[in-house]
C-alpha cells in the first residue's frame, strides 16, 4: 500500500479511485494529477513503483492544498462567518442547512435524529 500525504491508499483499487481517499481530491482532480505525472490511471496502487508514488506526492504537494491544511482553511472560513454574524454563519452555529434547503420536512442530516416523544402511560384509577 502506498502512503501519500499521510493517507494509506488501498492497494487493490485503481489509482484514480485510490487518490480520492485523500481529502480534497475527487475523481476529476485525480485524473488530472495522474495525467500530469504520467502514471496510468487504470493501474492498481499495489503495482506502483516508488518513483511513481514520489512523483504523485510531489505534484500534489506543489499544486494543491489537501488534508490538514485544507481542513484548517475550511474551518477557519466557517469560524470567520460565525464571528461576523452573517446569515450563513448563524446557520452554521445553529446546525441548520446553510445553502437554502427546506427544513420543515427534510434536513435530518444537519438537524440530527428526531427527538423521541415518549408518551406517559395513563394510569387507570381503580375504584374499589
Amino acid at each position: 500500500m502506498a502512503r501519500i500525504m499521510g493517507v494509506e491508499l488501498p492497494g487493490n483499487k485503481k489509482n484514480f479511485i485510490a487518490l480520492t481517499y485523500i481529502y480534497g481530491i475527487g475523481k476529476t482532480r485525480a485524473m488530472q494529477i495522474l495525467a500530469e505525472t504520467g502514471v496510468d490511471p487504470e493501474k492498481k496502487v499495489k503495482k506502483l513503483t516508488d518513483d511513481e508514488v514520489s512523483r504523485i506526492a510531489k505534484y500534489i504537494q506543489d499544486h494543491y492544498k489537501v488534508e490538514g491544511e485544507l481542513r484548517t482553511e475550511v474551518n477557519r472560513n466557517i469560524k470567520r462567518l460565525i464571528d461576523i454574524g452573517c446569515y450563513r454563519g448563524l446557520r452554521h452555529k445553529l446546525g441548520l442547512p446553510v445553502r437554502g434547503q427546506r427544513t420543515r420536512s427534510n434536513a435530518r442530516t444537519r438537524k440530527g435524529p428526531r427527538p423521541s416523544r415518549i408518551k406517559a402511560k395513563r394510569r387507570k384509577e381503580t375504584t374499589a
